[in-house]
């Protein structure tokens, strides 16, 4: 059986690190490099990079960060992977499938797809195909409006016309390796995951899913796992908290018998 990994998930806006909350406020943290050297000192799993500017400008200069200043998203990426020491997702924006083979080849393991895997599945095919389902995750955000679940695409502005379960299955039928769930809701919010959804989704496909969205304590990444039935946990806010978060996350998990990987770097 697979080891349990816990993935901090970096979201990016205009090439800085942003905190975000239900997908509409967002807080600078600070700039991409800075943030991956304190993952790469401890080992993590792997992490994931997801693009959500919203104007299309990219630019990771700050007053407090004497970073050069990094023009493009995939400026970034090759910055980010000259120095990753662990499996890389890279996503958010992406169009078509000469972007993918881009983003691979210039250092990504796998790209996330979203959008775009709604609005032409067979990207997902064609990308499965021509570099194995490993390297394709398709993000499911999701959204509750009374007592019904749905999908949503365009960073959560455009409710798609399919059941979040249902299209789970047809991303897998298309050759995706995994899928990342994750709450419009809850996001930022630290009121946990939405771990009915993310239960339905895993219970009704065969690849890994991975739970995001909502983490306030350790306790999360438990339940997420027991009763979301998630391959893997993901989240982002909690990780900015403290120094040490993501190194006490894993320590939470190990000693209460959880298969993750540890030890990992002091």
């Amino acid at each position: 059986m697979l080891k349990i990994r816990v993935i901090p998930v970096l979201f990016l806006m205009n090439g800085l690190i942003v905190r975000s909350e239900r997908f509409s406020e967002f807080k600078v943290i600070g700039n991409p490099l800075s943030e991956l050297e304190r993952y790469s000192e401890w080992l993590a799993d792997e992490l994931v990079y997801v693009d959500i500017t919203r104007d299309g400008e990219h630019d990771i200069r700050r007053d407090d960060h004497k970073i050069k200043n990094i023009g493009d998203k995939l400026e970034i990426l090759r910055a980010i992977s000259r120095k990753a020491f662990m499996p890389l997702t890279f996503g958010g924006l992406i169009r078509g499938l000469e972007e993918i083979d881009t983003y691979l080849l210039e250092g990504a393991d796998k790209v996330l797809v979203n959008s775009a895997a709604w609005r032409d599945l067979d990207l997902v095919t064609a990308a499965a195909t021509r570099h194995g389902s490993q390297a394709v995750v398709v993000g499911i955000d999701v959204r509750r409006e009374g007592d019904a679940l749905h999908a949503y695409v365009d960073q959560g502005r455009t409710r798609i016309d399919a059941d979040p379960v249902a299209w789970a299955k047809r991303v897998e039928a298309a050759g995706a390796g995994e899928i990342l769930v994750n709450s419009i809701d809850r996001d930022g919010t630290a009121d946990g995951y939405d771990v009915e959804a993310i239960r339905a989704i895993a219970d009704a496909v065969r690849i890994p899913v991975i739970a995001c969205g909502g983490v306030g304590d350790f306790s999360d990444f438990r339940t997420a796992i027991d009763d979301g039935h998630a391959s893997a946990v993901a989240a982002g806010n909690i990780f900015h908290f403290t120094e040490h978060s993501y190194k006490r996350a894993k320590k939470h998990l190990k000693d209460r018998g959880y298969d993750v990987r540890y030890p990992y770097a002091s």
